[in-house]
């Protein structure tokens, strides 16, 4: 049991600070998609792909003490910042996780809006239906973001190039 917790303690060590409940849902999302071992079930949802899971795993990882979550208040709305407790380091020790170059992904999508990742994890969602559907879907279902063409191809070329990232560094 504890050894999803771990993976999840790696992924917000690994990024050293995660800002955004929502952008830390897409980049576990994104990382289980391109074969990183994450086991945490998604489901689509207003925002793309969620986790309940991982929802779960965070707040119990923060009621034991491994992961600071740190809410502050942005204009209208708050956002949640996350990292590394001195417990939650000496956890990782013990509990090694062996997830080559994972550091590499996450620190790249950590440099994403979660506006973006939001796109990159829809087209993941969909990425069994060609091209031409997900397009239709996304200009359906995330009409109030107004993506763009453009937009949408940038998503398709940065899953490509995350891909080549996790296959030549393993």
């Amino acid at each position: 049991m504890l050894k999803d917790h771990a993976k999840i303690i790696h992924a917000i060590a690994a990024s050293d600070e995660i800002v955004g409940r929502k952008k830390l849902q897409k980049m576990i999302y994104i990382a289980k998609k391109i074969n990183y071992p994450f086991h945490e079930k998604f489901a689509f949802h207003f925002y793309g792909p969620y986790s309940e899971e991982l929802t779960l795993r965070i707040e119990e990882l923060c009621n034991m003490g491994f992961l600071n979550e740190i809410k502050e208040k942005k204009g209208g709305y708050y956002q949640y910042r996350y990292t590394l407790t001195e417990s939650g380091t000496e956890f990782l020790e013990l509990n090694e996780v062996s997830m080559p170059h994972l550091k590499d992904c996450l620190i790249d999508m950590n440099g994403q809006s979660a506006r973006f990742l939001e796109l990159v994890s829809t087209v993941l969602y969909f990425e069994e239906l060609p091209k031409e559907e997900v397009k239709e879907k996304i200009f359906t279902l995330k009409s109030k973001q107004r993506y763009t063409e453009e937009e949408i191809n940038q998503a398709y070329h940065y899953i490509d190039a995350l891909n080549t990232k996790a296959a030549i560094l393993s």
